[in-house]
């Protein structure tokens, strides 16, 4: 299948375009994340997908791990959502590399439906490159294909949000139960312009998992696509970051959990690290293990006395062999505390 010259288009980021930024609040929020609230994110959930009269419809699951790319630690999220809706096959796959500071570094995006007759399917690549956001865009409807392509600098992307960070960062949003006021992100429309996405709490709601009532926090999010409809999704988080529910509103499709999650025991089971398995943590230890040497080398051949000290106390432990070696110690070496002079009696100044 190939592309038409016509059907290719590739553009900057910054031609014709309004230049839109992300509110303060977004930017606090996004730079305020400690490792510590990244790390109770590190789970994976899955929900059903659901009609409105209750029929199974596909899955939905979200899966968040701690990774590295380009030497750099972040966060791998990989979400995923399959189904049969109206008799088409459809489904949804997106994988991104987020920065502990909430900022995208990668991401694959791609959805599919399969139409009696024909089939369309979209594809979106974000990668940052060279100080700018390179995005790549493939859509095939049957046998047309069309390919899109637009760069941005960082800057004008500063407070981006896209559909894998919006995941991990209503984890986050669920963990504080609490959301600032006014929070407006940078976001991508359907022609890859910049706009804008807002988080809006929706407060507490009482819902049914697996037969025991639970409160979910509510968070709307709400992609403003300049002159179109907005779209928002509403979804419900239990207090540990697991979703209970999300749904786009006008959709009779919801996504639901039906099972809890198990409970996370207090004291965790440690994992023995392999670290010599790794190779740069091997290189790195050896790089650390031959400089403290070489500094411990220099620091004992400016001071020799150190040897000579220490090779009397042991040759006076093992000639007394004492029981108490503690309290032979404190006595050897007292000698050498440095001496206090005697603190004047101010009682006795003062008769």
């Amino acid at each position: 299948m190939e592309a038409s010259d016509a059907n290719v288009r590739a553009k900057s980021g910054t031609e014709e375009q309004k230049h839109l930024t992300a509110s303060d609040e977004a930017i606090t929020f996004m730079s305020s994340i400690e490792p510590a609230e990244l790390q109770r994110c590190v789970f994976s959930e899955s929900l059903a997908v659901m009609s409105e009269n209750g029929s199974d419809l596909g899955t939905f699951s979200v899966s968040v791990e701690f990774s590295r790319r380009a030497q750099q630690p972040c966060v791998l999220l990989h979400a995923q959502s399959q189904g049969v809706i109206d008799g088409c096959p459809c489904g949804t796959t997106v994988t991104a590399y987020i920065s502990v500071d909430l900022e995208v570094l990668e991401e694959d995006y791609h959805e599919y439906v399969e139409l009696e007759g024909h089939s369309v399917d979209k594809k979106c690549y974000l990668v940052q490159h060279d100080g700018q956001m390179v995005i790549s865009r493939v859509t095939a409807v049957g046998q047309e294909e069309t390919k899109e392509s637009v760069c941005y600098p960082m800057n004008a992307l500063r407070g981006l949000v896209t559909e894998g960070s919006s995941l991990l960062m209503m984890r986050l949003m669920a963990l504080r139960k609490k959301l600032p006021k006014n929070m407006s992100f940078v976001s991508l429309d359907q022609r890859l312009q910049t706009s804008h996405t807002t988080f809006n709490e929706l407060g507490l709601k009482q819902l049914e998992v697996g037969g025991e009532v639970l409160e979910g926090f509510g968070v709307q999010r709400t992609v403003h696509c300049g002159e179109d409809i907005p779209v928002a999704w509403q979804c419900y988080l239990l207090d540990d970051g697991h979703l209970v529910s999300r749904m786009q509103v006008g959709s009779p499709v919801t996504m639901k959990l039906v099972q809890l999650p198990p409970k996370t025991e207090k004291n965790f089971q440690k994992i023995p690290l392999a670290w010599e398995e790794d190779l740069q943590m091997v290189s790195e230890f050896s790089d650390r293990k031959e400089e403290l040497k070489a500094d411990h080398t220099s620091y004992l051949r400016q001071h020799p006395e150190i040897r000579a000290l220490l090779s009397d106390f042991l040759l006076s432990l093992l000639l007394r062999k004492p029981n108490d070696v503690f309290q032979f110690a404190r006595e050897y070496f007292l000698p050498f505390a440095p001496r206090r002079s005697p603190q004047p009696n101010l009682n006795a100044q003062a008769q």
